[in-house]
């Protein structure tokens, strides 16, 4: 192989593989001795540990930093399905969604238009749970799923 690292960052594994007695050279390092590949393993074992921990800290700080992570392209149906559920039950027990939910009622009740209604909340300070203003279909949601509590 050309590297060592690319056979294996995991010493058990090299060793196993030594003493399983198959013959493989690195080409960056052709007169190394069992010695300097088990040593060379376990450096090659400790950066693997090293850069997982560094991308799980990457990871976690985009993320506090308001960033999606993942590939939605690569949910199951089943999974697209426990989200939108997730989703709906977290906008429905929202304290904000629910007392701009009963001001959009009480002003639909009257006749008002979802338009109408969504420059009210707006002009009233409310915000939809992401912090957006409200439109006139995110009205007639909010509208929907509330009456379903």
């Amino acid at each position: 192989m050309a590297k060592l690292d690319r056979l294996a960052r995991n010493v058990a594994f090299l060793a196993a593989l030594m003493e399983s007695h198959v013959r493989f050279k690195a080409v960056d390092l052709p007169a190394a001795d069992e010695f300097t590949l088990h040593i060379l393993a376990a450096v090659a074992q400790k950066e693997a540990t090293a850069i997982s921990t560094r991308t799980r800290d990457a990871l976690a700080a985009k993320k506090a930093r308001g960033f999606r992570l993942g590939t939605p392209a690569n949910l199951t149906p089943a999974a697209r399905e426990k989200a939108r559920e997730s989703l709906q039950r977290n906008a429905q027990v929202n304290l904000h969604n629910r007392q701009a939910a009963q001001l959009a009622q009480l002003l639909r009740a009257t006749g008002v238009t979802l338009r109408e209604i969504a420059a009210r909340l707006n002009e009233s300070g409310y915000q939809t749970r992401r912090g957006k203003m409200f439109h006139p279909m995110s009205v007639k949601r909010l509208l929907l799923h509330q009456n379903a509590i």
